[in-house]
């Protein structure tokens, strides 16, 4: 595996370098991202959809500070409605220990970092396979336009600049009851 350009104690940390796409970067066309087997609704309940993500570098150069975070939510359009991703949780496969890994942050949303390579060189691809489940406790007084996938980031230049862009694979779907 190969090793990010800058020592970790000279790289600076994602969250103080700014989106490439605020620095005026046209849209980005690093990754082909793909899934596979996230449905256009599911049911409440215990049962786990289980889905592959893979992300592909299309570019011709090396993605350093390369990182992966996985997610289950939905989008909130209006004030007073909710997100999904409290009543929801989501696993990756940790290939290694043999065992499926819960990701849920602090706040108890389900969502988090998920181990993988530091950097992707041109033509590689990551495959990562996920689980999901949303609980019989979501309110249903609401229409949900949920969503779960795989997102890489990466520290890329513009203008001279170092940046973040990020491309995603995933797929929208709406819960329903039972």
């Amino acid at each position: 595996m190969a090793v990010a350009s800058a020592p970790a104690s000279q790289a600076a940390p994602a969250a103080e370098i700014p989106t490439c796409s605020d620095l005026g970067q046209p849209h980005n066309n690093t990754f082909v991202g793909r899934s596979f087997g996230i449905p256009k609704s599911i049911a409440l309940g215990t049962h786990w959809t289980t889905y592959t993500a893979t992300l592909t570098n299309a570019s011709a150069k090396e993605l350093r500070s390369f990182e992966l975070s996985a997610t289950l939510g939905s989008y909130v359009y209006n004030e007073g409605e909710r997100d999904l991703s409290p009543y929801g949780d989501l696993q990756y496969w940790h290939t290694s220990q043999r065992a499926w890994k819960t990701l849920r942050q602090a706040d108890g949303n389900a969502r988090g970092t998920v181990p993988g390579p530091k950097t992707l060189k041109p033509r590689e691809s990551v495959h990562v396979q996920l689980r999901f489940r949303v609980s019989k406790d979501l309110p249903m007084d609401q229409t949900y336009d949920a969503f779960t996938g795989l997102t890489g980031t990466f520290v890329d230049r513009y203008r001279d600049m170092d940046c973040t862009a990020h491309g995603d694979a995933g797929g929208g779907l709406y819960p329903r009851k039972g």
